[in-house]
């Protein structure tokens, strides 16, 4: 209802600010992810050296 009170151009801002929210967000994921298979990665390695 307070939505419909703003002006149309405060609206879109409001959306678009949230769509920016959410790549960011999903950048940050993958950043996240990549990282922790680097460290997967380095720990797989290291087994396999102490195996040897």
């Amino acid at each position: 209802l307070s939505c419909s009170l703003l002006p149309p151009r405060k609206k879109e801002r409001k959306k678009e600010r949230k769509k920016e929210r959410k790549k960011e967000r999903k950048k940050e994921r993958k950043k996240e992810r990549k990282k922790e298979r680097k460290k997967e990665r380095k720990k797989e390695r290291k087994k396999e050296t102490e195996g040897d």
